[in-house]
């Protein structure tokens, strides 16, 4: 129910499992606290994915349901499957019942099931938030009971029928990184990993579980790319092994495991080489990172489908993850990286294509939900 002035007083989030589910989850909370720091923000999520190491370190009340995989394919049997659903969508409903909701945001993951049963049956205001193509299983779900569906990037709603209706907000970016200025934090950004001031700078990472193809061909092109003059900032992941780097090159090689201040790495880089999910092609995107995408060679094709519109912008390159070779990168990334004109070419292409609103965006579209309700 929404409060009897209107007024948005509590609001619960849900999204959890994975960082493109719970880094634009944050972002909003961030940008829902600016605007009323008295607003009671909750979280839902499970022990098992990585919002309960995140989003209790910024801050914000996690509360945690049980959640279940669902299947690929959305139909009623999904509710006729009722005894973890059951207790799912209980436990979601006496949290919304405690802290009082006038309204739940998704932005998927199983978390995010219950949350949209419990909101439904409550009667309570639901926001969709979904940032792939196709929709993931969770949101389709909640697309059941609600038509307050937002979407990050304008190619959704042509691509996929279920997103038809969908308003596109762009996709909530933490402050650190909607407010950067990469070329005022260049110098300090490189100084900070120890490289060179006025080196071109490769900037590898594969987002938060990093990417071993990504690393073992990087790798193996040190040689090559350091002979050339290029500086290399490989963030590996934090659950990836090791690997061997030669130790004779002619210009810093830099590895980290994970870099909690990726607006850092940003603005270290000249040219990024990374997957393409959904929060990296929006981040590379709205900061004008001229970027190589390496979709991942598994699952529905979502993240060449993200990556493809910032390339046919002009603000980057696909490349097949088996493509991805040592030999691939000699020939194709170290005469880019070393293109100044050509770089900030792509950097603009990427800046045109790309926003660093999404968390207004979403908080609109939520306040505008809201008088909806109210009204209906």
């Amino acid at each position: 129910m929404v409060s009897g002035d209107g007024r948005l007083r509590s609001v619960v989030l849900a999204g959890g499992g994975t960082g493109g589910h719970i880094y634009p989850l944050l972002a909003f909370a961030d940008c829902l606290r600016r605007h009323d720091p008295d607003l009671r923000i909750t979280c839902l999520g499970t022990p098992r994915g990585m919002e309960t190491e995140l989003i209790p370190a910024a801050g914000y009340d996690l509360r945690h349901i049980p959640a279940y995989q669902l299947p690929r394919s959305v139909n009623m049997n999904l509710l006729r499957t009722p005894d973890r659903m059951f207790r799912s969508t209980k436990a979601a409903r006496a949290v919304l019942d405690e802290v009082e909701a006038d309204a739940v945001v998704g932005f998927g993951g199983y978390v995010s099931v219950p949350a949209y049963l419990a909101a439904w049956r409550r009667h309570t205001p639901i926001v969709i938030h979904e940032v792939n193509v196709p929709a993931g299983v969770a949101n389709k779900m909640g697309m059941r009971f609600t038509d307050h569906l937002a979407v990050g990037f304008p190619h959704q709603p042509r691509q996929d029928e279920s997103l038809r209706g969908a308003t596109v907000v762009g996709v909530p970016l933490r402050q650190s990184i909607a407010t950067l200025d990469r070329a005022a934090l260049r110098e300090r950004a490189r100084a900070h990993f120890g490289l060179d001031p006025h080196r071109p700078t490769l900037f590898v990472f594969g987002a938060s579980q990093g990417a071993r193809s990504i690393n073992l061909a990087v790798a193996a092109s040190a040689k090559a790319l350091t002979s050339a003059g290029v500086q290399v900032l490989h963030v590996i992941g934090a659950r990836n092994e090791d690997f061997d780097v030669p130790s004779d090159l002619d210009a810093p090689y830099v590895r980290v495991k994970f870099i909690n201040e990726m607006e850092l790495g940003y603005a270290a880089a000249d040219l990024a080489l990374c997957r393409g999910g959904a929060m990296t092609c929006a981040e590379t995107a709205a900061l004008g990172v001229p970027a190589i995408y390496v979709p991942l060679p598994y699952g529905n094709g979502e993240q060449r489908r993200n990556a493809l519109p910032v390339v046919e912008a002009g603000g980057g390159l696909i490349v097949d993850d088996g493509e991805l070779t040592p030999q691939w990168i000699e020939q194709n990334v170290l005469p880019l990286v070393t293109d100044q004109a050509r770089l900030a070419t792509m950097g603009y292409a990427a800046a045109a294509y790309g926003r660093r609103d999404g968390d207004e965006q979403l908080r609109s579209f939520l306040l505008n939900a809201l008088a909806s309700a109210k009204r209906n």
